[in-house]
């Protein structure tokens, strides 16, 4: 069988590594020059955990871990109003890892780095049947396409139509960069929280810069422009990480969406990762999700023998529930995280406040993150 995946994420490069594993060698084509470090810090929960563990990277993973040992909400003075160990601020329980996305992909990519034909720098142009033209301008015979190139697809929309068939936006925006350290955290994440305005910065065990994230509710332009005049009235640190705005190297903006579709293949194509159900950075189940995926359509591709449509179906089947149950925790979790209003803001300040000084207060916090737990393990893994 001739597999070829599009994307070299999480998704597309848990899937090229499982199919080796099940003696498909695939070929994974990327349009961006190389594997993309850096990056944003990721979690990686329940069912996922099982898959990294059967790939024997899980230690390694351990190894990398972010190391941030605390989280805490800060007021426009730069006040701690509370403050938590990281894990319970981040809504990890048991063994839930977080690592830098960087970090998870350059480990990918070395486990396939000899076994794989990866062709950086290219991407699909055309689908027809078994045939596929590159950018490049090569074409290409491959029995099964894969879609793992994210929440704006261009094989889902080569295959399936315009993204805005299938991408909904939630009505918030996310922007990320890099920024220096002038807070001088050690391994700490603080949040800062305005009405329809968040952000948050933190550190790593890796990375002593800091790495900052903001989340806002409206429709405004994915731009610096656009970032600055949505956070122009802000207080605590904002302004200062705005002035830096410019000279940061790895801007990042997107809108906060969702992927919703009746099905996830057409033909020889089929989607993996956000591309067929991206449940939004605010469900924190991203990555978990790619690596399940990815485990599950290699399983299940081996299986069918050859029988793709076969193997397809039985992917969604078993995929379909556990992308929906965690595409839930998305817009509930936006809510929380960014504030409607100023009086919004207050009460969880004092909310939040009271709790922190609490006894029992682990208790009442493993009560709000018990969706997150739940979701993260609504699945059983088959053994392929």
């Amino acid at each position: 069988m001739k597999v070829l995946i599009s994307g070299a994420g999480v998704a597309g490069l848990t899937l090229a590594h499982q199919l080796t594993r099940h003696g498909i060698t695939p070929t994974v084509v990327e349009k961006a020059p190389g594997i993309r470090d850096g990056g944003y810090k990721v979690d990686i929960r329940g069912a996922a955990l099982d898959v990294v563990r059967s790939m024997g990277i899980l230690d390694e993973l351990r190894r990398l871990r972010t190391g941030v040992r605390s989280g805490s909400v800060v007021d426009t003075t730069g006040k701690r109003v509370a403050s938590m160990d990281a894990d319970t601020f981040g809504g990890r329980v048991h063994d839930d890892a977080e690592v830098l996305r960087g970090d998870l992909l350059r480990m990918l990519f070395d486990l396939t780095a000899t076994t794989v034909d990866h062709r950086f720098g290219d991407s699909i142009v055309a689908i027809d049947d078994t045939r596929v033209t590159f950018a490049s301008g090569g074409t290409e015979e491959f029995d099964v396409v894969v879609g793992a190139d994210g929440v704006h697809s261009a094989t889902r929309a080569l295959a399936f139509g315009p993204e805005e068939q299938f991408v909904r936006d939630l009505g918030y925006r996310i922007a990320i960069y890099s920024a220096p350290n002038h807070l001088g955290l050690d391994r700490e994440e603080l949040t800062y929280i305005g009405p329809g305005r968040t952000a948050l910065v933190y550190s790593t065990t890796h990375d002593a810069t800091l790495k900052a994230m903001f989340l806002f509710a409206g429709d405004a332009a994915l731009s610096r422009q656009a970032l600055r005049e949505a956070y122009a009235t802000e207080g605590w640190e904002v302004p200062r990480l705005l002035d830096g705005l410019d000279d940061t190297p790895d801007f990042y903006a997107d809108t906060i969406a969702q992927v919703h579709m009746d099905r996830w293949s057409a033909g020889r194509v089929v989607l993996l990762g956000d591309a067929a159900h991206c449940a939004s950075p605010a469900s924190g189940q991203g990555t978990s999700l790619a690596l399940v995926g990815g485990y599950l359509l290699a399983g299940e591709l081996a299986a069918a023998s050859g029988d793709f449509e076969t193997a397809f179906r039985s992917y969604e089947e078993r995929m379909r529930p556990f992308a929906l149950r965690n595409q839930e925790l998305g817009p509930a979790n936006i809510k929380r995280m960014v504030m409607g209003t100023r009086t919004q803001v207050r009460m969880s300040m004092l909310m939040l406040g009271l709790m922190a000084r609490l006894p029992g207060k682990e208790r009442l916090m493993a009560k709000v993150i018990e969706p997150i737990h739940r979701a993260a393990t609504a699945i059983t893994l088959p053994v392929y």
